[in-house]
């Protein structure tokens, strides 16, 4: 996969070492790239111990450098964590508990999701931008003076934010800038302002964000994507700083769009769902997965929890009975291209929309798990549960089929999944009503079998002995 949160590892180890794969921060000036300043300041005024600092793989040629210097300046202990157990944009609170620590670092680009436990600081990085060459690209795109623009930007080209809001608001009086926040707002947005993805705006427009056109200053990426699907009514353009171009946005949203529609479908029609964890640091990832296996259950589907890491083509594989996954992760990593794994993988939004008879699509779509919470802004009650003999058949779009489309009664008696038997013979024998072990009886081939009195009794021999590339024997005749 090209995303480094569903990475196999495969491009780790055909990288040739060089200068050119060191880290690309600026080695001339550590203390003002990692903010050392404010770092040192949020340890001493936390009274902080052990601290745990996190870093991407592109910084990590950096850490050795910067722990030395947090510990001289705070007399703390550092611990470097090199790999992530999910995606490097969420704080991986598992591995700081590993060494006890008390806070943590978060070093590089972030999703800015809020964590449970450990109090955190985020520190993007500040990644040259020539505000110059980004203010007249924004012209270009932008020439009627008049336009209503809301400019975001990636993490680590927010501290340039301030110098471009300075050249262009005298010549764009309709242009608002966003602002990076950590953390949940305090209480309820006000009704004319945006508090998504940890960003901050006010929307001025008298028709609302719809009339609003969309700037975002960064590469490409799973963010950009995120904001594009998220805010669909807007029309995106983007300046890349890495090229120093700027560009209308030809992604076809309404084609992206179609393909999840396709995915919801798909889970419409998958009886077994696997739940993958995605994250054990953002908050309300618990009370999600509870929402989740509630639902497939009251929708008559079989569910599994599973803890991969980070997901891949051949590990999600080992799952062949599993007819679909849902992938519980932050709002930039849940968005996974799933068109190279076996099976496809969906948002909790997404099967929220297949199994929740009272959700329908209205055009906003939603990529944070937490929206869908009681008490969250998007949350919809399930409807009352409707007996078999009286719900409305539904065909699949897909495979033609009817299915079940109703919810089945919560209160009815159920037995857990490891404890649901029935009798295999008349000796009234139990066996164990298992999807994986119904699955794997219906295959041709199940791996080695002992086959017990069918094959004959044979003497032991001698095997061969060494190594599988030069065997001792090896060019002799065996007898």
């Amino acid at each position: 996969m090209a995303t480094a949160f569903s990475s196999d590892g495969e491009a780790a180890l055909r990288r040739e070492p060089g200068p050119a794969a060191a880290a690309a921060a600026p080695r001339g000036d550590l203390d003002g790239f990692y903010e050392m300043g404010r770092a040192a300041a949020f340890v001493r005024g936390g009274g902080f111990r052990k601290v745990a600092l996190q870093f991407p793989d592109e910084l990590l040629a950096d850490a050795a450098a910067v722990a030395a210097r947090m510990e001289a300046a705070t007399a703390a202990e550092m611990y470097v964590l090199g790999d992530t157990t999910y995606g490097s944009c969420c704080v991986d609170e598992v591995a700081a508990e590993h060494v006890g620590a008390e806070a943590v670092l978060h070093y590089g680009p972030a999703c800015l999701s809020p964590c449970r436990k450990l109090p955190v600081l985020h520190i993007f990085g500040q990644q040259p931008l020539d505000v110059g060459r980004c203010a007249e690209a924004f012209r270009e795109l932008y020439p009627d003076r008049q336009s209503r623009v809301v400019v975001l930007s990636d993490v680590v080209y927010a501290h340039a934010m301030g110098e471009l809001e300075q050249r262009l608001c005298p010549e764009y009086p309709n242009i608002v800038f966003s602002r990076v926040v950590c953390g949940d707002p305090p209480g309820p947005a006000p009704p004319r302002e945006v508090w998504r993805f940890g960003r901050q705006f006010p929307v001025e427009a008298p028709g609302g964000l719809q009339d609003c056109a969309m700037f975002y200053v960064g590469a490409e990426g799973l963010a950009l994507t995120s904001f594009m699907l998220t805010w669909n009514c807007c029309p995106f353009s983007s300046f890349d700083p890495a090229t120093g171009c700027g560009r209308r946005e030809t992604l076809n949203v309404n084609r992206a769009l179609m393909r999840r529609l396709y995915l919801v479908e798909r889970a419409r029609d998958a009886r077994v769902v696997g739940i993958l964890v995605g994250t054990l640091g953002v908050v309300g990832y618990l009370a999600v997965l509870q929402h989740l296996r509630e639902l497939l259950q009251q929708a008559g589907k079989r569910s599994y929890t599973l803890a991969v890491g980070k997901p891949n083509p051949a590990k999600l594989a080992n799952f062949l009975e599993v007819d679909i996954f849902v992938l519980v992760a932050c709002a930039q990593n849940s968005l996974l291209d799933s068109s190279d794994f076996y099976r496809p993988i969906v948002t909790p939004y997404e099967l929220e929309l297949a199994c929740n008879p009272a959700r329908e699509w209205t055009g906003n779509y939603l990529t944070d798990f937490r929206d869908l919470l009681p008490g969250a802004c998007a949350h919809i009650e399930l409807p009352p549960a409707v007996p078999a003999a009286e719900a409305v058949p539904d065909i699949s779009l897909i495979t033609g089929e009817m299915r079940a489309a109703h919810l089945c009664d919560p209160l009815a008696p159920q037995l857990p999944p490891s404890t649901t038997l029935a009798c295999r013979d008349q000796t009234r024998a139990l066996a164990e009503i298992s999807p994986a072990a119904s699955f794997l009886e219906s295959r041709s081939w199940r791996g080695l079998e002992q086959q017990l009195g069918q094959t004959p009794v044979s003497k032991a021999v001698q095997g061969r002995r060494g190594i599988a590339i030069a065997y001792e024997d090896e060019g002799r005749k065996q007898p």
